[in-house]
């Protein structure tokens, strides 16, 4: 069960952030009553959640997940794929502080970005990707072992992030779409698939026995209903359009 949430308010300079979605430009304002609204289903969840100031130098700061991996014993602070997020890190490792007493860093040529990790008990997939090479990998896998946890590396070829395509929601659950429906590591859970037309869905959150789903994937949500999950769907349509999915908007722990 999670008891806190760390989220940061999305900028005016939101608009230059990076993105390959081919969307359109974000709604600033309209960003706003979204996250707005995130963070009370978080609230809702039953989370103690900080919300930051946002932070108009780095356009995707909004998307906390990526700098950190917070697990049960130590956080650990990325080193970004982007170089345009890299200077987001500093700023979280000071938040952190009033947090974990256990603090490492990913140092280059290692890069990470925590949207890479999905965490399933004390065992944490870590997704090679574009943004999180295996230097990365393995310096985080040598920290989670440091404190008695364990992790492994999976490969991607179609996604920007491991969990753009994964969620695990917990009971041995996990929504998965695309390359990940096949892939010899996952085939131990029950697999909940997620069609092609709705993948965006496929980035879901577990918090607390509910799952927050992006509003407006009827698909996605009958599958996971049938499940035996409580649904509180949440419009992030704004995040959407700059790469960003529910999970990348919050660090649970």
């Amino acid at each position: 069960m999670f008891k806190r949430a760390i989220v940061r308010k999305p900028g005016k300079s939101m608009i230059d952030g990076l993105t390959t979605a081919e969307l359109g430009l974000p709604d600033y304002e309209l960003a706003l009553v979204q996250h707005a609204d995130y963070v009370n289903a978080l609230k809702e969840c039953g989370l103690d959640v900080l919300e930051l100031d946002a932070d108009e130098e780095y356009p995707d700061s909004t998307f906390v997940e990526d700098v950190a991996l917070l697990t049960s014993k130590c956080a650990i602070i990325t080193n970004p794929g982007a170089p345009s997020r890299r200077g987001e890190t500093a700023a979280m490792k000071k938040v952190l502080q009033d947090y974990y007493a256990n603090i490492e860093k990913v140092q280059a040529p290692g890069t990470v970005e925590a949207g890479d990790i999905m965490m399933v008990g004390s065992h944490f997939y870590i997704g090679l990707s574009e943004r999180t090479n295996q230097s990365g990998a393995d310096q985080v896998i040598a920290f989670l072992e440091k404190y008695g946890l364990s992790g492994s590396v999976v490969t991607l070829k179609e996604v920007l992030h491991l969990k753009t395509g994964l969620a695990y929601l917990e009971n041995n659950n996990l929504v998965a779409c695309g390359e990940f429906l096949t892939k010899e590591e996952f085939q131990k859970f029950n697999i909940l698939e997620i069609a092609e037309d709705e993948s965006y869905a496929a980035n879901s959150i577990w918090v607390n026995d509910t799952v927050l789903l992006p509003k407006g994937f009827p698909k996605a949500r009958k599958v996971i209903e049938e499940a035996g999950y409580s649904i509180r769907e949440v419009d992030v349509s704004e995040f959407q359009k700059l790469d960003g999915g529910l999970s990348c908007l919050s660090l649970r722990f």
